[in-house]
């Protein structure tokens, strides 16, 4: 137990090279990007709306097509059976999402500076927990918006969860839901950031061999 300690603590406390360091300033870029850019998108056809109702999703806001008329429009058919509007104030992810967006950039940054693998494996995992978290989170909002329906709608309808990825049916409506180039640079930030862990691993592997056959 106590050698199998000893050759973790070496492992963890192995500086990091050139490459990983880069790929964790890349990163960090990538996730500022993130604040800027809509992290997902749904779109609802209907016969008396053929060009479409459009929403993004972004970090701290939610964002309307033709200048924020089809989130209007789109309150205005939740009303009819009896879902609440589609508000900045309703999702209490948008106040602690970009900060925890921006903690993430300067752990990033942190673990290239001051890098060793230890900081490194905690960037990495504190991200993967925030992402999955965000996504359950995204998740359980569409099942609240779909389930807590007002008994006193003009439109009575089923309980439903619009869908998080995909197509789906709801009425006469063909909504489509689907990551936003936001989603899609937070997704190349986990393949930068277990790349850096890979990369430092192979690196740190023949360093902690070559120490230890020196002892």
């Amino acid at each position: 137990m106590a050698t199998f300690l000893e050759h973790s603590n070496r492992f963890l406390s192995i500086p990091l090279g050139l490459v990983p360091r880069l790929l964790l300033v890349v990163s960090a870029v990538l996730l500022s990007l993130t604040l800027v850019l809509p992290l997902w998108n749904m779109t609802m056809f209907a016969p008396q709306y053929p060009d479409g109702l459009r929403l993004d999703i972004y970090a701290q806001r939610l964002e309307g097509a033709n200048r924020g008329q089809d989130l209007k429009e789109i309150n205005l058919l939740n009303h009819y059976i009896g879902m609440r509007d589609l508000a900045d104030e309703e999702f209490n992810e948008f106040k602690w999402m970009p900060f925890a967006i921006g903690i993430l950039a300067l752990l990033c940054l942190r673990s290239a500076v001051h890098g060793t693998m230890a900081s490194l494996v905690d960037t990495a995992v504190i991200f993967s927990y925030f992402a999955l978290f965000s996504l359950w989170s995204f998740g359980n909002k569409l099942y609240m918006y779909g389930h807590q329906l007002a008994p006193t709608a003009p439109v009575k309808v089923d309980p439903f969860m619009p869908p998080m990825f995909g197509y789906q049916k709801l009425a006469n409506f063909e909504v489509y839901s689907y990551p936003a180039p936001g989603s899609y640079t937070m997704a190349a930030t986990a393949l930068l950031l277990f790349a850096a862990v890979a990369l430092a691993w192979w690196s740190g592997r023949r360093s902690v061999a070559v120490s230890a056959a020196g002892v």
